[in-house]
């Protein structure tokens, strides 16, 4: 593509944050304004243009998936050179390269998780603890280290506890869990970061090198940043400036991790001149559904207010009251049916709700109408046996020298293996293989004209390496955490009660409006049509009738 053709197409204000190619910019955009759109079609011409050498740009995100997406788009606007990685990936392949010149040796193994060295150093203090405090303990480790704080630092910030630990119990707890890391040469994930920050400001020769490599930085979901990933940022950017941001205030979800918004509302102080663009353009709601996410948000500090800019059509959202959780689910299952048989896409449907355990009804329900669904977080659709088996054989088939179309030969691979043209027509764990490999077969129909066999497979294992799964044609059920960053056409919040929305230990203001930002992102997840719905019954070990989310009053 011609640098004319990167700007074409884009509004007003996304045309401004691509071209301004040099220095600090802010790019404050609200849900649905084509954020990623704004940001790759920046960086596609900044290359275009020659401004920036690709191999020489950091594209850095949250999520593994959203890495692949940005490297996917790159890759069509013709700027495959440019790195897009999470933070961890890019501090750990740094990890990787110097530390056997700058401490020696191979680098500590990497920790899958951090539940069984806490559960050992339990056991040395004598303390019995369940899944859900070694859950919390894990957390608090988190938090702990992405603020940069030491032990006895955050010995004295009295955070609140689990039941089952008092402070002491809770800082033994964490050192214990650091001694054993040490002691069998283990580093968990933060450690990857903090590491990577020490190494380059302990090293100048590392910080040298870093900065030679990478010049111009681009950071999505910038209202996420942690102070450990603000600092390591800054060491990558040393003494330059040429770093793009994105966020949104409105959609910071992840403040118990350690984010903070106040990187992204004080980046003009931080950086002077800098370019702050506004994108409010919302292209993907309806103006019903707009209006009731700015609603929401009305007055909020650093909130954009959305401006409809589509011509979708859609119904009010609307609000129903259910008796019990399984009301509420048979209701939604009964809803989405209907919408399938009117034509609507299985895939086009998500169902959100605050806790993984509000998933079970639904489930029940959903089975019982017959409609297909994938639980968004259960296995991992490159995790799945068949699909294991479907790659090995198409990499296999790559060694043939047959030239066919690609349609042919992965429908072959396929059919080998159990997928056939037509659907199953019984549900259940045959229908369920059948749509993880009819996925595969989507993604090859998918393929650019004069893709080979090769290039097919090697995208296919560049998805599986980045967590970027393709598309099943089934209702998606996800927690609100995990919607972010997607969008269906329908959209249905369940469980709009108090206790759930706002969750019942968010005790104080700050927590209670992270939950009001947690309903906006499902909110602005919504297409066509918005579902809002809740259960009038009371929570497993708790009395009296659930009261109506305080949130859905505002909502009018």
């Amino acid at each position: 593509m011609t640098a004319d053709d990167l700007l074409a197409g884009l509004d007003e204000q996304q045309r401004v944050a691509a071209e301004a190619l040099l220095g600090p910019v802010c790019l404050l955009a609200g849900a649905g304004t084509g954020k990623t759109r704004a940001i790759t079609h920046r960086i596609a011409y900044g290359v275009a243009t020659g401004v920036y050498p690709p191999g020489r740009v950091m594209a850095l995100t949250f999520t593994a998936r959203a890495a692949g997406e940005l490297r996917g788009r790159l890759r069509a606007l013709g700027a495959g050179g440019v790195a897009a990685r999470t933070f961890h990936a890019a501090a750990l392949s740094q990890l990787n390269f110097f530390w056997p010149q700058v401490i020696g040796g191979t680098m500590p193994r990497l920790l899958d998780g951090k539940a069984k060295v806490i559960a050992h150093a339990a056991d040395t203090l004598r303390l019995k603890l369940d899944t859900a405090t070694l859950r919390d303990v894990a957390a608090e480790i988190e938090w702990r280290k992405t603020s940069r704080l030491s032990l006895d630092e955050y010995a004295v910030k009295g955070r609140p506890l689990p039941p089952a630990l008092t402070a002491e119990k809770m800082v033994a707890l964490q050192r214990g869990y650091e001694d054993l890391k040490d002691e069998r040469r283990q580093i968990d994930f933060e450690d990857v970061l903090l590491a990577a920050a020490g190494m380059i400001e302990a090293e100048p020769r590392v910080a040298q090198q870093v900065r030679e490599q990478y010049r111009f930085f681009v950071v999505d979901e910038y209202q996420d940043v942690s102070p450990l990933q603000h600092d390591l940022l800054q060491l990558w950017l040393g003494d330059r400036n040429d770093l793009c941001v994105v966020g949104d205030v409105s959609q910071t979800i992840y403040s118990f991790a350690g984010a903070s918004p106040d990187y992204l509302l004080g980046f003009g102080s931080e950086f002077e001149d800098s370019v702050v663009v506004r994108l409010e353009q919302n292209y993907r709601s309806t103006p019903a559904i707009v209006a009731a996410a700015n609603r929401l948000m009305r007055d909020r500090p650093g909130a954009l207010s959305l401006h409809a800019a589509t011509g979708r059509t859609g119904p009010t959202p609307a609000v129903t009251r259910h008796e019990t959780d399984s009301s509420e689910a048979r209701f939604v299952a009964g809803s989405i049916a209907d919408e399938i048989a009117s034509g609507v896409r299985p895939e086009d449907i998500a169902v959100l709700f605050r806790i993984n355990v509000q998933s079970q009804a639904l489930e029940t329900a959903l089975s019982d109408a017959g409609v297909p669904y994938v639980v968004r977080g259960a296995t991992r659709f490159f995790e799945q046996r068949e699909i294991k088996e479907a790659l090995m054989l198409l990499r296999g088939a790559t060694i043939n020298t047959a030239i066919e179309p690609l349609f042919k030969t992965v429908s072959d691979v396929l059919r080998s293996i159990g997928w056939s043209q037509e659907p199953p027509e019984t549900r259940g764990a045959v229908r369920d293989r059948w749509e993880s490999l009819n996925a595969l077969m989507n993604l090859a129909e998918q393929a650019p004209e004069g893709t080979s066999l090769k290039q097919f497979v090697d995208e296919l294992f560049e998805r599986q390496a980045g967590q970027h799964e393709p598309t099943m044609s089934a209702v998606t059920l996800a927690t609100l955490h995990s919607a972010k960053g997607l969008e269906w056409d329908s959209v249905y919040l369940v469980g709009l009660a108090e206790g759930l929305v706002p969750i019942s230990y968010a005790k104080d203001a700050a927590a209670v409006d992270e939950e009001r930002r947690l309903l906006y992102v499902g909110i602005t997840r919504a297409r066509r049509l918005l579902s809002l719905s809740w259960s009038a019954a009371p929570q497993q070990g708790r009395s009296g009738q659930r009261s109506p989310s305080r949130f859905l009053a505002e909502l009018g």
